[in-house]
């Protein structure tokens, strides 16, 4: 398989849609806003939305492992990820770029990242290219998994998304502007909400208001990219094991 061909997950759009979903404390995306007057009743007391804020960007970055479930739309269209990660380096899960087609992510060391994708995926990146060579792609990668070094570029492309430093790396400068919202409740789990509203786009911070302050869930609705983030599982194993190596294709055999 070409380069031309070799299937993508268009890391920059996703890398976009991170910033653009979380809109929190790194340079990059942006900070929250916050008018209003400290609480002096609620799970975390006088607090103001900054300091809320500064104390989940700080709890996020210090969690062994989590979950990632993005979905948002782009100007590509719609993007998923779910993705399990810990600060050991595993990584395992999937990711959608379209409205078909998926690839599956393992990552069980650093020397290796593994992909599979399904026939949807491969059938658009065969998309123009002679029958023969369509059917040729399919033979040799349907149900099997590429084995690509991470130091490749494209690998480090594919597992922008699956380095829980990198990842929580754009909350490390903390927010000076959050506006103190209602309690709920994010997936049985009490949460405090922290709003912004910049133009026609509001972005919602949900943060865990029970045991450690954990960002739950992020929000954005209206704007350009309106999409829903949320990390679960914190603290859970990551289970990424290399698959088996007769399953499994080399990226250098490819092409």
């Amino acid at each position: 398989m070409s380069a031309a061909r070799r299937p993508r997950t268009r890391r920059t759009a996703l890398v976009t849609v991170l910033c653009a979903a979380v809109a929190l404390g790194a340079t990059a995306c942006g900070p929250f806003s916050d008018d209003a007057k400290p609480a002096a009743s609620g799970p975390f007391g006088d607090l103001t939305g900054p300091q809320i804020a500064n104390k989940a960007i700080a709890a996020t970055k210090k969690a062994d492992s989590l979950t990632l479930d993005l979905a948002t739309k782009t100007t590509d269209g719609p993007m998923k990820a779910y993705l399990a990660m810990d600060t050991g380096g595993k990584c395992a899960g999937t990711l959608t770029v379209g409205t078909t087609g998926t690839a599956e992510l393992i990552k069980a060391d650093d020397k290796d990242v593994y992909l599979r994708f399904d026939e949807a995926f491969l059938r658009a990146q065969g998309e123009g290219e002679p029958a023969e060579v369509q059917a040729a792609i399919l033979k040799e990668l349907k149900g099997r998994w590429v084995k690509t070094p991470v130091t490749d570029p494209d690998a480090k492309d594919n597992l922008e998304l699956c380095d829980l430093e990198s990842l929580l790396g754009d909350f490390e400068q903390g927010v000076n502007l959050a506006v103190k919202g209602k309690e709920t409740t994010v997936g049985g789990k009490k949460a405090l909400t922290l709003t912004e509203k910049s133009g026609g786009e509001t972005t919602t911070l949900y943060v865990a208001t029970q045991g450690e302050p954990h960002i739950l869930k992020v929000v954005t609705a209206g704007g350009e990219e309106p999409g829903t983030m949320s990390f679960t599982d914190y603290g859970k194993p990551v289970e990424a094991k290399a698959p088996a190596a007769k399953d499994v294709v080399s990226e250098k055999k490819t092409g």
